[in-house]
């Protein structure tokens, strides 16, 4: 009689081999089992994004920058409405200047370096998503996400959250650095007053959406010069041209420029030839989400 047998145990080995194998690779396509379809968790993406963020040189020191431009003009701005108040003391001409400016000159004082603020952290966005394919990093990035939405959406979070953060840090100490120089001239200047914390945190919020347009332009452009520049056109040169060219068109379009939107925003009252609070809330909310899905879709349709 024939001696072979069938072996209805299968070792333990053989009976783990499979599923081991399996599930092995089913961990290596879907992360930790979070998020379907290929490569890692949306947490291990922006987790590795934060490393990219944090380790980089430039982007160190542009965040110190940025933290010393509006310190400086905070401090710069408390002397200058010092000198401006003691003038007014014993000239009748500047006393007349200084009472037509009208409100509380000082609540302005640590939010004056925004201007220079919103250029660093949006050229940072600009060279954060330009720099993947200046250097040829996004064929790593990528090829670690193929699904890139992901890896875009960590960026804009890493850059937006860090440009949130640093600039109110920065306005909270340039505001307490300008404490002691403003009572140098008997000028007062309250931080936890409404107006105050009003400015910090929309001053705030405008440079994180100044950051996801520049991270948008960078994504769209690929060139890292290109990107800065478009920047700056938009939110420097065309304000300015908008203002010097005649006619009632640019006069109406200026309103609309995101550049425009932070004094309607700001303002204790409605500002007259300007948009209300609400319009300038859409149109910068706009100026950033338009951007942002565009550079999203063309992510996934472009080659690297």
């Amino acid at each position: 009689m024939s001696s072979t047998t069938l072996d209805s145990n299968p070792s333990p080995r053989g009976a783990h081999a499979g599923p081991g194998a399996g599930g092995a690779s089913a961990g290596r396509l879907s992360g930790d089992g979070t998020s379907p379809g290929p490569g890692p968790s949306f947490l291990r993406v922006l987790n590795s994004e934060f490393i990219k963020f944090r380790t980089l040189l430039s982007t160190l020191v542009l965040l110190g920058s940025t933290v010393l431009v509006v310190v400086g003009f905070g401090a710069l701005s408390a002397w200058g409405t010092g000198q401006f108040a003691a003038a007014a003391t014993s000239d009748p001409e500047a006393a007349a200047a200084f009472a037509a400016q009208g409100g509380d000159l000082t609540v302005g004082v640590p939010t004056s370096g925004i201007a220079f603020a919103q250029l660093i952290l949006g050229s940072l966005g600009v060279l954060l998503m330009s720099s993947e394919f200046t250097t040829g990093m996004a064929r790593s990035t990528f090829a670690a996400v193929p699904r890139r939405l992901p890896a875009f959406a960590a960026k804009l979070l890493v850059v937006t959250v860090t440009a949130f953060v640093l600039t109110a840090a920065s306005v909270l100490l340039a505001g307490l650095v300008s404490l002691p120089i403003l009572d140098n001239y008997d000028l007062k200047l309250d931080l936890a007053s409404s107006q105050s914390v009003k400015l910090l945190l929309v001053s705030s919020l405008y440079v994180a959406a100044v950051a996801a347009i520049g991270m948008s332009l960078g994504a769209l452009i690929r060139n890292s010069a290109g990107g800065i520049m478009s920047l700056v056109g938009l939110f420097f040169v065309a304000p300015i041209a908008f203002q010097l060219i005649p006619g009632d068109f640019f006069v109406e379009a200026r309103k609309y420029l995101p550049g425009n939107t932070v004094e309607p925003l700001t303002a204790v009252e409605h500002v007259p030839d300007t948009l209300e609070a609400w319009q300038a809330a859409l149109v910068l909310g706009a100026w950033v989400l338009i951007p942002v899905l565009l550079a999203a879709f063309l992510l996934k349709k472009r080659d690297v």
